[in-house]
């Protein structure tokens, strides 16, 4: 309840969770039907980079701020173009101060006759996110706990569209939530595709994690982790992951080519390291 993104916001985490929420929701607007976007955690939608909680940790200079000025050439940097131009757009000028979450980026990229459910608890953040994207009538702002609103949200009349989880990890037992969230979410709208987001403090706790989801039975569960720095429970967060299930045919193939330059990018010490595998690959 008292989490603020916006001394996170930006950072490499974000980086890496809203490059792959854009090459998903690219995939959705590939076909005309709509599609339903659902994120349980919403936040303010869009963050101050300027502003004192930003600028007390200064994380999306390692973040944002090193995609914008050392972009990947070639073929990754053609994948991850689309999302740093969602971040250009949100600038006048060359010089970055207002960085789009996920519900400005998911605003963004819907059409007409897409629909958006967010759910935020804090009421700061709330009103935030409601000057933010709030005035459209697609868009559905809720004052519920996104992990108790799954059941009421699923399935939407969509047949196509996302779930992102992406919880502030500032209260005991959440991968267990995580992971009864990604079973309700698979039981309720199997044909959407969910997107977990997960910080990792302790590899171990997070391997267990892992564990447990790969026991749930659930087909086509794609893992991608981004590490750029020692990992470490006391200090500032190095790496950070995300389950995707039931990815686009194509997100496999694009992450094969963006997270190598991903790493190179956003190590702090030199490349970073990455995992991309599945934990279920069923039909």
């Amino acid at each position: 309840m008292n989490y603020r993104h916006a001394f996170r916001a930006g950072n490499f985490a974000d980086a890496l969770k809203h490059t792959l929420l854009v090459r998903v929701l690219l995939h959705l607007r590939a076909k005309d039907t709509a599609f339903r976007v659902i994120e349980t955690h919403a936040g303010a939608g869009r963050y101050d980079l300027s502003g004192d909680q930003a600028a007390r940790t200064g994380e999306w200079r390692d973040g944002i701020g090193r995609l914008l000025a050392q972009t990947p050439a070639g073929d990754a940097g053609a994948l991850i173009e689309p999302y740093l131009a969602l971040v250009r757009t949100e600038n006048a000028c060359s010089e970055i101060k207002t960085y789009p979450g996920s519900p400005a980026i998911a605003h963004a990229l819907s059409r007409p006759q897409d629909r958006l459910t967010f759910y935020e608890l804090h009421p700061d953040e709330r009103t935030a996110l409601k000057a933010s994207v709030g005035r459209d009538r697609r868009v559905k702002i809720v004052d519920e706990d996104g992990w108790r609103a799954l059941k009421a949200a699923l399935p939407p009349p969509e047949r196509r569209g996302l779930v992102l989880i992406d919880p502030s990890f500032e209260e005991p037992g959440e991968f267990q939530r995580l992971t009864d969230a990604l079973a309700e979410a698979r039981r309720r709208w199997a044909t959407g595709t969910s997107l977990l987001w997960y910080p990792i403090k302790d590899p171990r706790e997070t391997e267990s994690f892992a564990r447990r989801v790969a026991k749930l039975g659930i087909p086509k569960i794609l893992r991608v982790e981004l590490t750029v720095g020692p990992i470490s429970a006391s200090e500032a967060l190095a790496a950070c992951g995300m389950l995707v299930v039931n990815p686009p045919w194509t997100l496999e193939g694009e992450l094969a080519v963006l997270m190598p330059a991903l790493a190179r990018t956003l190590g702090r010490d030199g490349p970073g390291r990455i995992r991309v595998d599945w934990l279920a690959r069923g039909s």
